[in-house]
């Protein structure tokens, strides 16, 4: 004889649900405020650039990569914006390896200092929410509103964009004006397709600029209708990238391989 349902006191804690339970569900990296994700890949280019060694380089990259475990991202999400960079990393370490005078060493600290950079700047990207961006940008970097509704503006229209290029590829097909097999014909098409999203989305800043106009926006302050909150995390992303950098290139200076950029080995 099975037991009878349960039901539930009235006082008893109920799960969370809606934006708060969404929001905790998301993974440590994208509950980040963006403007500390900012700040720590900001750190990360500022402290890489001035130096060539694949070692300070390497560093910052092994400690970086893991991140992506914390992004929320899925594997294909993670292959898909992780593909583009390595196979950009082996183009510029093929590149200084033909045609740079530092040999195997100068190819690999290139393209290994490419990964260091452009990873923690690419996850800080995938994993903020434009609005929250803006906000971030806004509020904790005290940057201008213009510049910073345009930031979101641009974030918010890439989905638009895309859509609009499967329009035309849809639209095209249609007519005839396949490319098929024949490589000529195929970068006409692809150059017919980008001026055509060029002429929309002018069109459409257009738009977006004359609705903004309409509202007044930038003739005075403005209030924020969400808050964005600067937790301790956030303090210690930023510090631990600090910290992170300067280990990285204390290592490199004791390991004798540190080389600033412009003076050869």
């Amino acid at each position: 004889m099975s037991a009878p349902a349960r039901t539930p006191h009235p006082a008893a804690p109920r799960p969370p649900a809606g934006p708060a339970a969404a929001a905790g569900r998301r993974a440590w990296l994208a509950r980040a405020n963006p403007a500390a994700k900012l700040l720590a890949a900001a750190l990360v280019a500022a402290g890489l650039v001035p130096v060539v060694d694949p070692v300070t380089s390497g560093i910052v990259l092994a400690a970086a990569l893991p991140l992506a475990a914390c992004s929320g991202l899925r594997g294909a999400q993670l292959a898909a914006v992780g593909l583009p960079l390595l196979v950009m990393a082996a183009a510029i370490g093929l590149v200084n390896l033909l045609f740079g005078q530092e040999g195997w060493a100068g190819a690999l600290g290139a393209a290994v200092r490419l990964l260091a950079i452009a990873v923690p700047s690419v996850l800080a990207a995938v994993t903020s929410d434009p609005t929250e961006t803006a906000d971030a940008l806004v509020q904790r970097l005290r940057v201008p509103e213009r510049p910073a509704v345009a930031v979101l503006a641009a974030l918010r229209l890439i989905p638009l964009l895309t859509a609009q290029w499967r329009t035309l590829g849809a639209a095209r097909r249609a007519r005839g004006l396949e490319a098929g097999a024949n490589p000529l014909r195929a970068l006409g098409v692809f150059l017919g397709k980008a001026f055509a999203l060029l002429v929309r989305a002018v069109r459409t800043g257009t738009t977006l600029a004359m609705a903004m106009d309409t509202r007044a926006f930038g003739t005075g302050p403005r209030g924020h209708a969400r808050r964005s909150r600067w937790r301790a995390a956030d303090t210690w992303l930023v510090a631990g990238t600090a910290a992170l950098l300067c280990a990285a290139h204390l290592v490199s200076l004791a390991a004798g391989t540190w080389q600033p950029l412009g003076i050869g080995g």
